[in-house]
């Protein structure tokens, strides 16, 4: 596994990144992905690099998730920057956004992910849900509500769902359900109850500190 990539990597172009990459790298991708981070290719030699953003209440856990990135020479090493966004309703919102330099051995990624720059799950994901990548997604988009841990899956369809509640239970014999978030075609992932201590103690390990409160 190729755990130290060198400073220099920043000077190469998209075609001569080509890793490879280790399995923490490729999990916090597909977690990621589970959530509000997207792919963005360019031409064969330019490759793919991978956007991440975050409100700034949570600048913990992106900057979390761009130290294990920076580390590894994924991504520039200055730290990520606030911006000011609007919002609906004329509300302002800070956000903090960075993104990995261009790889070549990323488009396979992308190529799973994205349909005509459309994102979906990949019929894959099974392969790819580690640990890892569940606690990244959950992070990122999970929240305990009225007793019920819920996950938002408002940017896939119903059969996106379908794919992550059966790698769920057969990666980790988690159950889970998919329900309405309210809108037309926006759903959310709910564990159920007598599952939630299996899910605790799997991704346990990984929660960063300031994310624990979604447990509690």
């Amino acid at each position: 596994m190729n755990l130290k990539i060198k400073p220099e990597i920043r000077w190469f172009k998209g075609l001569e990144r080509k890793g490879p990459h280790n399995k923490d790298i490729i999990s916090i991708i597909f977690g990621s992905l589970l959530a509000n981070a997207h792919g963005e290719k360019g031409l064969l030699w330019e490759g793919t690099k991978f956007k991440f953003s975050q409100k700034g209440v949570h600048v913990t856990y992106i900057l979390f998730i761009y130290k294990q990135l920076s580390e590894l020479g994924y991504c520039n090493s200055n730290l990520p920057s606030f911006r000011i966004k609007l919002c609906s309703k004329g509300k302002l919102k800070r956000v903090v956004k960075f993104s990995t330099w261009s790889y070549w051995s990323f488009n396979w990624i992308y190529d799973l992910w994205y349909n005509n720059k459309i994102k979906h799950v990949p019929k894959c994901i099974e392969k790819y849900l580690t640990p890892l990548a569940l606690a990244i997604w959950i992070m990122n988009n999970g929240a305990k509500i009225h007793g019920k841990f819920k996950i938002n899956m408002y940017l896939f369809s119903y059969d996106d769902c379908l794919l992550i509640i059966k790698a769920l239970n057969n990666n980790f014999n988690i159950k889970a359900s998919i329900q309405s978030a309210g809108k037309k075609d926006q759903y959310m992932i709910c564990i159920c109850k007598e599952s939630m201590i299996n899910l605790k103690n799997i991704v346990s390990p990984y929660i960063i500190p300031e994310m624990k409160y979604k447990f509690n």
